[in-house]
C-alpha cells in the first residue's frame, strides 16, 4: 500500500543558507498531519529532537511516521567519505533507536556548493560531469555510506539526484547506478529535479525498476525551467522563481506516474516535496493542494 508523506522543505526548511525564516518542527508537523499527509522526513540534523524517544513522542502525538532523512556528503571528495558516513550512521541510529526501522538515509552529493554545478542547473552538459576515476571515488564514497549505515543500524540508504550537484542529468544518474552496489545503494527518484535535469521521470521509473527504492513527488514548471536556461539563471534562482511548482501545475505526468507505480506494484513511501522558500507562500495551503491532487489521483 502506497503512503504518502511530505517534508520540511517544502516549509522552507533546506539544507541551504537562505535568507528569511523558516518555520519549526512543531509548526511542520502540525501542519503535516492537518493537511493530510502520514508522514515526515526529518529535516537537517536537530531541526527535530535528536533524542530517540523525544522524536518518536512528537511524531506519535500526531500520529506520523518517520520516512527518512536527508544526508549531504562530497562524495566527490575521498577524505570526506569518512565524516559523512559518521554522519549517516549518526543520522540512522536517531531514526532506527526511535522505531523506525524502516525509514532511508537519503543520501545526496553536497549539491550548491560547487559554482559551475550550481550556476548551471538545469543545462548541465557532458564537459561538466565526473570522469571515470572521480565516479569510481564518488561511488566508493556512496557504497561505503550505505555499508556503515546497514551494518550499524540496518536501515537502507537511497541516493538522491538533484540539481545544483554531481548527479543531475539523466546519464549521470545511470553512471551513478552503473559503479555502486545494488545490494547497498538505491535510487530515490524525484520527479522535478529528473525533470529539470533533462530527463522523463516516467522513463526513469521503467528503465530503473528494481533500483528505485524510495520516491519524490516534485513537479517542475516548464515554462520557469526554460526561461533559467534561456537566461542563465542558477540553482537558488531557479527555485527562489519557482521552477518546483504544486503538483499538476507543472510538466511531470503524475497519472501516467501514478499508473506505473501500480503497474509495478509498488507499495512504499511518497513523499511530497514543494520548494516553499520563505516569502514564496504559504506552505500549509500549498500542502493541502498538493494533498488534494493526490487524492484526485486516487492516493
Amino acid at each position: 500500500m502506497i503512503k504518502i508523506a511530505n517534508a520540511p522543505c517544502s516549509w522552507g526548511v533546506l539544507e541551504f543558507d537562505l535568507e528569511g525564516k523558516a518555520a519549526t518542527y512543531d509548526q511542520v508537523l502540525d501542519e503535516i498531519r492537518d493537511t493530510g499527509y502520514e508522514g515526515s522526513e526529518l529535516g537537517d540534523w536537530g531541526f527535530m529532537p535528536v533524542v530517540p524517544s523525544e522524536l518518536k513522542s512528537e511524531l506519535e502525538k500526531r500520529n506520523l511516521s518517520m520516512v527518512g532523512a536527508f544526508v549531504p556528503v562530497f562524495l566527490k571528495d575521498k577524505s570526506k567519505h569518512a565524516a559523512g558516513a559518521e554522519a549517516a550512521v549518526k543520522t540512522a541510529k536517531l531514526m532506527a533507536d526511535a522505531g523506525y526501522k524502516d525509514a532511508f538515509i537519503v543520501l545526496a552529493d553536497e549539491n550548491g556548493t560547487i559554482k559551475e554545478r550550481t550556476e548551471n542547473a538545469g543545462r548541465i552538459t557532458p564537459e561538466m560531469s565526473l570522469s571515470d576515476a572521480e565516479w569510481k571515488i564518488f561511488a566508493e564514497g556512496a557504497n561505503l555510506v550505505a555499508a556503515e549505515v546497514k551494518k550499524s543500524t540496518g536501515l537502507r540508504t537511497v541516493f538522491h539526484h538533484h540539481c545544483a550537484g554531481y548527479v543531475e542529468t539523466p546519464a549521470e544518474i545511470d553512471k551513478l547506478l552503473e559503479y555502486t552496489d545494488p545490494l547497498l545503494v538505491g535510487l530515490v527518484l524525484d520527479m522535478g529535479h529528473y525533470m529539470f535535469g533533462g530527463g522523463d521521470p516516467l522513463s526513469a521509473l521503467k528503465n530503473h525498476y528494481g533500483r528505485i527504492w524510495h520516491i519524490h513527488f516534485k513537479d517542475c514548471h516548464p515554462e520557469i525551467a526554460d526561461q533559467s536556461r534561456n537566461e542563465g539563471w542558477d540553482y537558488f534562482k531557479s527555485v527562489g522563481s519557482g521552477v518546483f511548482c504544486e503538483l499538476g501545475k507543472g510538466a511531470v505526468d503524475f497519472p501516467a506516474i501514478v499508473k506505473e507505480l501500480r503497474d509495478q506494484e509498488y507499495s512504499g513511501w511518497i513523499v511530497v516535496e514543494q520548494d516553499v522558500l520563505p516569502g514564496m507562500g504559504n506552505p500549509e495551503i500549498c500542502a493541502g493542494r498538493n494533498r488534494n491532487y493526490l487524492k484526485s489521483l486516487s492516493l
